[in-house]
């Protein structure tokens, strides 16, 4: 993600909320620790989520498909007001911010 090779990843850990932690430490990340269909899409279509965090002893089978499927097909909606948003998120991993 951070070298931009790749636009979107899936993290797995057991609960997900590790994988959320250590993903969102590196600059450009967006992760999201997700459990339901409407997080899936809105999290990328709203906050241009682009890391999609999952809890392998959390999620069956079926469901993680189906999440993974919603995140993958999902497209940031590139709104004028999402747009500021991800602007004041990219700020925040600016050197003179931290």
């Amino acid at each position: 993600m951070a070298s931009g090779e790749i636009e979107r990843c899936v993290a797995f850990c057991g609960s997900g909320v590790g994988a959320s932690i250590a993903a969102n430490k590196i600059p450009g990340v967006r992760a999201g620790l997700i459990h339901d269909l409407f997080s899936a899409r809105q999290g990328v279509e709203d906050d241009d989520m682009n890391v999609f965090c999952l809890g392998g002893r959390v999620i069956g089978d079926g469901l993680a498909l189906a999440l993974v499927q919603t995140f993958l097909s999902a497209r940031f909606s590139g709104a004028e007001r999402r747009r500021r948003r991800l602007a004041k998120v990219r700020a925040i991993e600016t050197p003179e911010h931290s």
